[in-house]
């Protein structure tokens, strides 16, 4: 697996976390307990930090990246990811925060500065513009995303099943001692 200090940054992958062998993690990442990076995703903490909490899942080819500190932006902006989200395939996270318990479909895009409160579902393909507060309890979709509707009380437990599917899912893909 590809994990790499960048400066005096170092990654910390909690022991049951897993990073596929074909994952890219640098820098200043902390990837919590029973949470996941799958092929071809890249979490690149080299200007500020990026923390991914408890059985979280970052699928395949997607980038966590973070801005740092320049005359155009005055400090740091890390990106933090809550516990029980899931990431879907192909998204760029761009130095925003997740909360907990939310997905981010397929191909979205989420940029500085965006919050997506705890028990959002975004909508594949949709981007999040910066500065944007996603409201919990709501499916989002669009360019740029908008409120659709209040999430079904079957959607809301698909929230909780997706993480722990790719809890799952992961524990079959780590290797055995």
């Amino acid at each position: 697996m590809g994990i790499r200090q960048y400066q005096n940054r170092k990654p910390r992958i909690h022991p049951t976390a897993f990073v596929d062998e074909a994952a890219l993690v640098i820098g200043d990442v902390v990837v919590g307990a029973d949470s996941s990076l799958w092929p071809m995703s890249v979490a690149r903490g080299d200007l500020a930090e990026i923390r991914i909490g408890e059985r979280s899942n970052i699928q395949d080819g997607s980038i966590l990246h973070v801005t740092g500190d320049s005359r155009f932006v005055p400090h740091a902006w890390p990106l933090h990811i809550g516990s029980g989200v899931t990431v879907g395939h192909n998204v760029i996270l761009h130095a925003c925060t997740i909360e907990d318990d939310c997905l981010v479909g397929m191909g979205s895009t989420v940029l500085d500065g965006a919050v997506i409160r705890t028990g959002a579902m975004l909508a594949a393909g949709s981007l999040v513009p910066p500065g944007k507060t996603i409201e919990g309890g709501f499916l989002w979709l669009g360019n740029p995303a908008r409120k659709v509707r209040e999430l079904t009380g079957d959607e809301r437990d698909f929230l909780l099943f997706s993480a722990q599917s790719y809890v799952d899912l992961k524990n079959a893909h780590m290797p055995r001692p």
